[in-house]
């Protein structure tokens, strides 16, 4: 069992004993490294100030080299970079020379108050080097980076500028070592001692959860690092699945797709796509650049949030979980999983394995609406997924699952019953979206209102029905279709 956190720093390797294994990478920055170029703006991943890049092993046994990603390290705990790599924004600058995406902020007058401006060079410098998700649209890398006195024009144009250069080349085998991660911190200030286990296999992450069924599993911690910068949780066991090779795996079959739990979405999106191309659409507004970088498919689903954007889709799909505990494996329904506000049916050692998606039957609709405040980088006010069969004109199957509406993701099974048997027509369409207020009573928040989210929800199959129209047949006039 390894009790030092080790990890390469520029290429140097760096060791930390004796940490508190819910310290963030943020803070041990800012802190005992007095790396202060990294900003904490927001503490909870949204903004981008503190974005760093992370390089680590690609395949089982590191045989695919070192992919770089960026990263929010507000919400990065310290021991999730053990036998990886770090580069910082001090890491760019060489024998007092900027790096050229530094320089071009300077000349083209990107910075104005500088505090988010580290985060926006490290989000480029990871453009530069093709690190995970920085090939996409600028707008998509920059989608986690808020400037809130510059504005994004001449950023803008020094993305435009950033000329592509070699990844560093970095040999992580004199951190990684062959065993867990094992870390025990005594927290004089909570009482409680707090201990980090980090196992390599599939049989040592069932054993440590079945002997430590109330810790706290950890995937990409973009969600349980805001338990503790914003709610000050003391946790005092937790159990990482990054380093478990075989929930990474992600296999495309002749059924559909096998999507290892700790799969990120930075890795899954390209498979996905080709599966459910709404989908995909969707999982690029998912949080930023650096959150799907971090979170994984399998945290979003476990983590049982009634807003969360996978599981309508991928319940309308018709999508199965694998859940293991110890030796033992059962397989449900991804509908069945959900069973009441922050309640899923897990027992306790119980974690999710895989989800399986499975190709969708040929000339089935299958759409997905995600409505939020904000186009990318916001929590969903809606979300929609629809599955519908129409042969000749007659629904014959329907599966509708929502977001947002209810406090799990559900189905909306009275709408089904409106739509299967009866003609695909816009008098269906109305008597199913009537139908649709006995499945859900939402509530009002922050985010929508109750009435808001009736209403969009029924507008949402209005635009199914719409989108399977014949595009000539609605938009020309009777004249000019011959």
């Amino acid at each position: 069992m390894g009790e030092t956190i080790r990890f390469l720093l520029d290429g140097e390797v760096h060791e930390v004993r004796g940490a508190n294994p819910t310290t963030t990478l943020l803070e041990h920055l800012r802190g005992p490294m007095r790396r202060t170029g990294t900003k904490e703006g927001c503490a909870e991943g949204d903004c981008g100030s503190c974005t760093v890049l992370v390089g680590e092993s690609e395949g089982a046994n590191g045989e695919g080299g070192v992919a770089w990603r960026a990263v929010n390290s507000c919400i990065q705990f310290l021991p999730m970079l053990h036998g990886k790599a770090l580069l910082t924004v001090e890491s760019l600058a060489k024998s007092g020379a900027l790096h050229p995406v530094q320089q071009a902020m300077v000349d083209k007058h990107g910075s104005q108050c500088g505090f988010c401006t580290p985060g926006i060079v490290m989000s480029l410098y990871g453009r530069a080097i093709a690190a995970k998700g920085a090939t996409a649209p600028v707008s998509e890398v920059l989608a986690g980076n808020l400037c809130r006195c510059t504005g994004y024009g001449p950023i803008i144009e020094v993305a435009k500028g950033v000329e592509v250069e070699p990844a560093p080349a970095v040999d992580l085998s004199a951190v990684r070592g062959e065993t867990m991660l094992d870390l025990s911190f005594e927290d004089e200030i909570h009482g409680v001692t707090r201990r980090w286990l980090s196992p390599r296999t599939l049989d040592e992450l069932a054993q440590a959860y079945e002997a430590h069924p109330d810790a706290v599993i950890v995937a990409g911690a973009t969600d349980v690092g805001l338990w503790v910068t914003k709610q000050r949780r003391p946790l005092p066991t937790l159990i990482s699945v990054s380093e478990v090779a075989e929930l990474k795996a992600l296999d495309e079959t002749a059924e559909g797709l096998r999507i290892g739990a700790g799969v990120r979405y930075v890795d899954a999106i390209t498979a996905v796509s080709k599966l459910y191309p709404d989908v995909g659409l969707m999982m690029r507004r998912l949080g930023s650049t650096q959150v799907r970088n971090s979170g994984t498919i399998g945290g979003n689903i476990a983590n049982g949030s009634p807003i969360g954007d996978m599981p309508p889709a991928l319940i309308a799909a018709g999508a199965t979980l694998v859940l293991r505990r110890g030796g033992e494996r059962r397989e449900m329904p991804l509908e069945d999983f959900f069973l009441d506000y922050g309640k899923q049916d897990r027992r306790p050692g119980e974690f999710v394995e895989t989800v399986f998606a499975p190709k969708l039957d040929a000339g089935r609709i299958f759409k997905v609406f995600k409505l939020s405040k904000r186009f990318d980088q916001d929590i969903s006010a809606v979300c929609g997924a629809f599955s519908l069969a129409v042969e000749s004109g007659v629904v014959t199957d329907a599966r509708i699952a929502f977001g947002g509406m209810a406090g799990t993701p559900r189905r909306a099974k009275a709408c089904e019953a409106a739509l299967i048997g009866q003609s695909w027509t816009e008098a269906t369409i109305e008597a199913a979206t009537t139908a649709l207020d006995s499945d859900y009573a939402p509530m009002s928040d922050m985010r929508a209102s109750a009435a808001y989210r009736s209403l969009t929800a029924r507008n949402m199959l209005r635009k199914v029905f719409l989108e399977s129209q014949d595009i000539e047949t609605r938009v020309m006039p009777e004249s000019a279709r011959g």
